[in-house]
């Protein structure tokens, strides 16, 4: 059986918002506060309390946050597969001289 997405109800930045969600509770209220504190910090920075504008800044921030840690996740992969491949020669040479 299907687990039913639950009503949340959250604050970000001074407005109420309910959300349906199939993730954990405190994990959907966190990510609200992350926004609400993204929002709230980029506001004291610019100057800036129109929230449709603050809610674009901060989808910025979180896209390039977003990208950034792609671009790290797949330099972490190609390592990886690099350290893999050759740790797989080391072994294949290995077993060759000792076969």
């Amino acid at each position: 059986m299907a687990v039913k997405p639950q009503g949340i109800r959250v604050e970000i930045f001074d407005q109420s918002y309910s959300l349906r969600s199939d993730s954990d509770e405190q994990y959907t209220r966190d990510l609200a506060r992350s926004v609400d504190e993204t929002m709230r910090s980029i506001g004291e920075k610019t100057h800036t309390y129109d929230s449709l504008r603050l809610a674009v800044l901060a989808a910025l921030h979180f896209a390039d946050e977003c990208e950034r840690l792609r671009e790290r996740h797949a330099r972490l992969e190609t390592a990886v597969m690099e350290k893999t491949a050759r740790c797989s020669e080391a072994l294949d040479a290995a077993l060759q001289k000792a076969g």
